[in-house]
């Protein structure tokens, strides 16, 4: 990969970032709008100070959550490569014994014929 190509990623990277912050934002906000006139007893005020910490509370959890995801993902990443370097090496190993076992066959049978 060159850098160029490394640069794209990055940015298309914090771009994508960016956008599922906002979302998060906007699912929050939402989801603070819908709490929120469960309490028709509150004031304008009230309510957009409930809004706003229901909001800025439901960013928190999402960002935990990702976080999380994250580290679970990472966990996983490195289990599933141990496991596939364990398998090749078995895999080698297997094919050496195979080979050598094969060549042993043929030496045995050319010794035999001769």
């Amino acid at each position: 990969m060159d850098d160029g190509t490394v640069q794209v990623r990055a940015f298309i990277n914090e771009v994508e970032g960016h956008l599922l912050v906002e979302a998060a934002r906007a699912d929050g906000r939402t989801a603070a709008q819908h709490f929120t006139r469960r309490l028709p007893w509150l004031s304008d005020t009230q309510r957009a100070e409930v809004e706003q910490l229901y909001a800025e509370e439901h960013l928190s959890l999402t960002r935990h959550s990702w976080q999380h995801i994250a580290r679970r993902g990472h966990q996983l990443r490195t289990e599933y490569e141990e496991t596939y370097r364990v398998l090749r090496q078995r895999l080698l190993v297997r094919g050496l014994l195979g080979l050598a076992l094969a060549s042993s066959l043929v030496a045995l049978v050319a010794g035999s014929v001769l």
